[in-house]
């Protein structure tokens, strides 16, 4: 008998009873049947080494331990979605896209939002290549070995697919498996999990690959990303992946209204408690590709989508007590401590109170029996007081008007919700706040050191700042509680290693007030270095695009302190990057400044993002839609019609892509 061919039919066969199984929920044999040839596979496999596929249905049983997750930074962004809780929401959401697009038709396709933990799966040439946890959006955890244990996930694709993409999606765990889980864990004695998304979650994050292929974990994928896919809108993506092997819930429709994305949200907040999932909305989004390219992002989510969520569930708990926490820029936030409560599958402890307006509005108390519910069924908050259970000797909530860790007096300037600690470099969260930012992932992304280890450095008295940790050595953090020698080892090559970080992100993380990331891609590429941005005026800084009155005081506050000053002189000499490298340097010229273009349609050369990137690169500004003082429109393929009889109105001028890359010297 020719071995490989009999090990190749194996597999084939055996994935096919897979796709029938877990996809379709059309089984064609036994399980009996199935364990059999599963058996059989494993056995010629063992023997005869030398036909080892990555892919195989046999590594569906785990065995693969991940002792460290490494941390990819995904091809294709992962965005969030904006959320809308009503129809008027909608119909705002829908304007603003016909504002954009002009008076084209415009249809929606609306899918359940699964709450589960999101993945993005790379596939090449129809084999499963890596699949990467979410993270920040940016970059995530290679779980690939974990993901191959699940059974709905194809390793091997079927069909005409494209040569590579990403397909995202939730990774599931259905009611009925969760409840066999914790049957058995009672029957062990041990804690029953609380809810099937963070169970999902952290079954990703286990390092035996076995243990995860004994969870009756599912995926469900909602969307394809890459060049060159050949697919037109958003309903035949989901088609094209179904015929690919993929499981793709089948309850999406197209609608062409919003009364009718509407009926759909209506009809499926009741339906969705028969479902065997957890949902906690309607996702809708523009069906044409080509519109969803024109609508483009925001700086966290796409225009193009938007995330309908189903009235939150709501409980009644006592209020014990009122405390206080400070955050890293001195805004005090009052945080209720409540009665422990069951609330959408988890156990609710604590909620924020926001500020003391919110406060006087609900004449919130201790003691008080006050509504809880998850804003977004994430956030737990107080949204309303029982006042028919009262205590009858009830007292009205006085702000604090000193800080809890400082004692410093709190400030309120008019206008601003929060109270502030203004003791910003003795007040310890402040200070342990910093330096916690400094290192977090979107920062300087510190590997082996943490918030709770931060916090461990100062009370020791090893760090003041965020330079001081570039001073540390491994004798000094050893004795630390929990460390250990290898630990040591991590923290002080991390610290080390993040020298390399760009000067955009050490910009980002040195915590200037108002400044996040995209203002801080902004402001490095204005200014190239640390030094011409210490230097500049207010007027300076508010021409740059997107700096306002308040960034830019912000900013000027910031380096005029002394001792801001010394710690950027400090981990200069550390050698952090405070500049921009020269290959950015290389392409950035100033043949833009002050001009708007605007990009529409498909282009040849280069994606939308690229040239949107190279208009920024060369000091313009990237515009969503014609204005008066639109500079230039770049006009491709399937260009909506609206922009160019726009463009023609106005009088901006109309270019070719191949014009703008002449006029840019590309």
């Amino acid at each position: 008998m020719d071995m490989e061919k009999r090990i190749k039919a194996l597999r084939q066969a055996l994935r096919e009873h897979n796709y029938n199984y877990y996809v379709l929920d059309s089984p064609t044999i036994s399980d009996f049947e199935f364990d059999m040839k599963l058996k059989e596979l494993q056995e010629l496999e063992a023997q005869h080494p030398e036909f080892y596929d990555a892919n195989s249905p046999t590594i569906r049983v785990g065995g693969g331990v991940t002792k460290n997750f490494e941390t990819v930074v995904h091809e294709h962004r992962m965005y969030s979605l904006d959320n809308s809780y009503s129809k008027d929401d909608l119909e705002d959401w829908e304007k603003r896209i016909q504002r954009n697009l002009g008076p084209v038709p415009v249809a929606y396709t609306c899918e359940l939002k699964y709450d589960g933990a999101s993945i993005s799966i790379t596939y090449e040439k129809g084999k499963l290549l890596r699949a990467v946890t979410r993270g920040d959006g940016v970059q995530g955890d290679d779980v690939t070995t974990n993901v191959k244990t699940i059974k709905s996930v194809p390793l091997q694709l079927k069909g005409n697919f494209p040569d590579r993409f990403d397909i995202r999606g939730e990774i599931v765990l259905p009611f009925d498996g969760f409840v066999k889980m914790n049957q058995e864990r009672a029957a062990n004695g041990e804690e029953p999990y609380m809810n099937p998304r963070n169970t999902a979650s952290g079954s990703l994050k286990l390092q035996d690959s076995a243990i995860v292929a004994k969870r009756p974990l599912e995926c469900l994928l909602y969307s394809i990303v890459g060049k060159d896919t050949g697919i037109g809108t958003q309903y035949e993506m989901l088609e094209k992946a179904r015929e690919w092997g993929f499981k793709v819930p089948t309850v999406a429709k197209l609608c062409h209204s919003t009364e009718e994305v509407m009926a759909f949200v209506e009809h499926w907040d009741t339906a969705r408690h028969e479902l065997p999932y957890e949902t906690d909305g309607v996702v809708v989004k523009v069906n044409n590709l080509q519109q969803q390219e024109e609508l483009g992002f925001t700086s966290k989510a796409p225009r193009w989508a938007m995330a309908y969520k189903f009235k939150a569930e709501q409980v009644s708990t006592i209020l014990q007590k009122i405390s206080y926490q400070v955050g890293r820029t001195g805004a005090i936030t009052p945080v209720a401590n409540l009665a422990p409560v069951l609330l959408a599958g988890t156990t609710v402890k604590r909620a924020s109170l926001h500020n003391a307006d919110q406060i006087a509005k609900l004449d919130i108390r201790e003691g008080d029996t006050v509504f809880v519910e998850k804003g977004g069924e994430i956030i737990p908050k107080i949204v309303g007081v029982d006042m028919a259970k009262r205590p009858p000797h009830s007292r009205p909530t006085v702000y604090i008007d000193h800080c809890p860790e400082c004692g410093a007096p709190l400030e309120r300037t008019e206008g601003d919700a929060k109270h502030y600690c203004p003791n910003e470099y003795g007040c310890p969260p402040q200070i342990t706040g910093r330096i916690q930012h400094f290192i977090s992932r979107r920062a300087m992304d510190i590997e082996g050191l943490g918030g709770e280890t931060v916090v461990l450095l100062f009370k020791e008295g090893l760090i003041q700042d965020y330079a001081d940790l570039y001073d540390l050595t491994k004798e000094q953090v050893l004795p630390l509680e929990r460390m250990a020698d290898k630990s040591a080892e991590n923290l002080i090559n991390g610290i080390a290693a993040s020298v390399a970080v760009p000067f955009e992100r050490v910009l980002f993380a040195l915590g200037i007030r108002f400044v996040g990331e995209t203002v801080a891609k902004k402001l490095a590429k204005a200014y190239k270095n640390i030094d011409a941005l210490a230097n500049a005026t207010v007027e300076e800084l508010e021409a740059v695009d997107e700096i306002g009155e308040r960034i830019a005081h912000s900013v000027i506050a910031f380096f005029g302190n002394e001792k801001n000053r010394l710690a950027i002189r400090r981990l200069k000499e550390k050698g952090l990057q405070f500049s921009l490298s020269e290959d950015d340097l290389a392409q950035q010229t100033d043949l833009l400044k002050g001009q708007t273009v605007v990009v529409s349609g498909v282009f040849e050369t280069l994606g939308r993002d690229e040239l949107k990137k190279c208009i920024e690169d060369n000091g313009g500004k990237v515009g969503s839609s014609i204005s008066a003082k639109t500079t230039y429109l770049v006009a491709g393929d399937k260009m909506g019609p609206s922009k160019r009889t726009k463009a023609e109105k106005l009088g901006v001028p109309i270019i070719s892509e191949h014009d703008f890359l002449k006029l840019v010297g590309r």
